[in-house]
């Protein structure tokens, strides 16, 4: 039996999610399982770098999987080619690498990098992928309350509620918003681990802070209350991102 670390990308439009659910059909982690399963001829199961929920999006994940196939990465081209005709077109696989027998995708990830999309002018052609918002909002205000979170550790405020997370406990590494061009923003933040729900309600505390509906201090002292219920509302799922993952080198054979 072998290890095999697949990447992967996704328009979470139409799936619950990256996680098999009770009771919740149609997700990412289902669809890909199914496909591998019948190109393999084995059962196969997969474990991802993290859950993301209904409606996000990914343009980098990373999967782990075992079987017994031994020509993945021999004939890895022809493998990626095959599943990439069976699978739906809103989800792509760019790789299949193997790894060592114990490197596991989401507890060997050493950061992850979320953007969070929006933009200020109506446009039909982004709408599923970004948050439109109308109005003036300031974007240096809001870079300002970033830097509160870098010095944070406990997150708690940010995070959903009744989850089964031993520790709220993140070490955030960058966050900024990025203008991509005069109606377009995306907000950037990377740490070594996330909350459930975490980046969306972080955006939309944040816009409570550039639209001027609370100050800096307002902000510190919601981080400070670890209340979630002092913190802004959860931003739509549609305009989240996880775009990289960085591992350990060692992981890879």
């Amino acid at each position: 039996m072998s290890r095999y670390f697949i990447k992967l990308a996704y328009n979470g439009s139409n799936y619950n999610g990256w996680q098999v659910q009770d009771n919740t059909p149609n997700t990412v982690q289902q669809v890909l399982e199914e496909k591998l399963a019948m190109l393999l001829k084995e059962t196969i199961e997969v474990t991802g770098c993290g859950r993301t929920d209904t409606g996000v999006h990914a343009r980098c994940y990373y999967a782990h999987f075992t079987c017994r196939n031994t020509d993945l990465i021999e004939n890895n081209t022809h493998w990626v080619y095959k599943l990439n005709t069976v699978l739906p077109s809103d989800i792509s696989v760019f790789l299949i690498q193997k790894v060592k027998d114990d490197a596991h995708a989401r507890f060997n990830a050493s950061s992850r990098t979320y953007h969070y999309f929006l933009h200020q002018l109506k446009n039909p052609f982004i709408e599923d992928l970004s948050w439109y918002q109308y109005g003036f909002i300031d974007f240096e205000l809001m870079n300002k309350a970033c830097e509160i979170l870098l010095e944070t550790k406990d997150f708690t405020s940010f995070s959903k509620l009744n989850t089964q997370t031993k520790s709220n406990i993140c070490y955030v590494s960058e966050a900024s918003w990025m203008q991509l061009n005069e109606t377009e923003w995306c907000f950037v933040i990377t740490a070594d681990r996330f909350l459930r729900n975490m980046v969306r309600s972080i955006v939309g505390t944040l816009l409570l802070v550039g639209r001027n509906k609370i100050t800096m201090s307002d902000f510190r002292k919601i981080i400070e209350s670890k209340n979630r219920s002092e913190a802004g509302m959860s931003v739509p799922a549609h305009g989240l991102f996880l775009t990289d993952i960085q591992y350990p080198e060692e992981l890879f054979l």
